[in-house]
């Protein structure tokens, strides 16, 4: 089976940013579409004409979730063109209080998914000399960020990751782009326990925009994108500091107006 239209693979489609790229390729590639949630899957398909769609339910923080969907995307003859790594999420407060368990899925989807996928798709699209990666990094990938110490080190090594595998891309007609946004309009701040932290009763960013500026940063093959003049502004402003004020600032952002407990 072959498509005429180049095929992109999206994790974490189901909602939020990932949602929003898949509809933002939608208008030129055909896709597959992974996350945990088989019937919203099932309905951006439905939703994303003149695409064709190709459902592929799978749990990231399974170990073997990798390959299975590498295999199942084999079997289909479907040749991946574009990677779209954005499944992952985060979960608020201290590490030493925190399920351990779950900050091991974190640490599986995060980063061991997004870089065994990028492994398995990878060598074909540099053997073929055409393909995009997009990793779905974050500004909190910038800095350690205490009450989310977990997830702010796996977006570090997604922003870094992406960084150096783009260098080594130079000249193969591949490229990678690390999309980093800030806070953003998202089922992640509920699920992550971020809402009503200081990062989420500012301004948020909004999740199309978001994932329009990745998607246009990969199609020019930048190697990184942070969205938001914020954020930039943040970043920047941040590289001037003590590196232990702007630690505290971060812990100051993270933390509840009430305060956090446990």
């Amino acid at each position: 089976m072959s498509s005429a239209r180049p095929v992109a693979l999206v994790t974490g489609a189901s909602a939020g940013i990932g949602r929003e790229i898949a509809r933002a390729l939608a208008a030129d590639h055909d896709l597959v579409l992974t996350a945990r949630r088989e019937a919203d899957l099932r309905a951006l398909a439905a939703d994303l004409a003149p695409a064709t769609c190709h459902v592929f339910p799978a749990d990231l923080a399974d170990p073997a979730a990798p390959r299975a969907l590498s295999d199942a995307v084999a079997a289909a003859g479907l040749t991946v063109d574009v990677l779209v790594n954005n499944a992952g999420f985060g979960d608020l407060g201290r590490f030493a209080a925190a399920d351990l368990d779950k900050l091991l899925r974190m640490v599986r989807v995060n980063v061991l998914a997004l870089t065994e996928l990028t492994g398995l798709f990878l060598p074909g699209m540099v053997a073929r000399g055409r393909g995009r990666v997009l990793n779905v990094g974050s500004v909190a990938g910038f800095q350690p960020g205490p009450l989310m110490a977990v997830y702010y080190a796996t977006k570090a090594y997604v922003n870094s990751f992406t960084e150096a595998v783009a260098r080594e891309l130079a000249g193969t007609g591949v490229t990678a782009t690390c999309l980093a946004p800030g806070p953003t309009a998202s089922e992640f701040a509920a699920a992550s326990g971020m809402a009503g932290t200081r990062a989420f009763t500012g301004p948020v960013a909004d999740a199309r925009a978001v994932a329009e500026a990745g998607v246009r940063a990969m199609r020019r093959g930048r190697r990184m994108v942070v969205t938001g003049w914020r954020n930039r502004m943040m970043l920047f402003v941040g590289r001037f500091l003590p590196r232990g004020l702007v630690i505290r600032v971060v812990e100051w952002i993270q933390s509840r107006r009430e305060g956090v407990k446990g």
